[in-house]
């Protein structure tokens, strides 16, 4: 494709973002296996969080005696979900470094 040529969509799209990462001096670097390592960890850890925390909901909506008390149950689960995921989010963020 030669210079002149027009670019499509996607190819000016991208070249806004390789600018806005630029930017933002972001760069390409890989991941060093420490790194993964690292984050395969947490992501285990926190996927771990999630099922005793589902593990733990079922056996309180077994024990549930109101529609009131379900909703407030469901209401927790997806709020304590939220929290573990950003809490997983932060620390895999804290891996990859400053630049991220």
């Amino acid at each position: 494709m030669s210079d002149d040529a027009p670019k499509s969509a996607f190819e000016l799209a991208m070249e806004r973002l390789r600018r806005k990462d630029k930017e933002a001096s972001r760069d390409d670097r890989p991941l060093t296996d420490e790194q993964k390592a690292a984050i395969a960890e947490v992501r285990e850890w926190y996927k771990a969080k999630v099922a005793e925390c589902e593990i733990l909901h079922q056996a309180a909506l077994r024990k549930a005696r109101s529609h009131e008390e379900i909703e407030r149950l469901n209401k927790n689960l997806r709020s304590d979900n939220e929290r573990l995921a950003n809490d997983r989010d932060r620390k895999i963020a804290q891996i990859r470094g400053p630049e991220t």
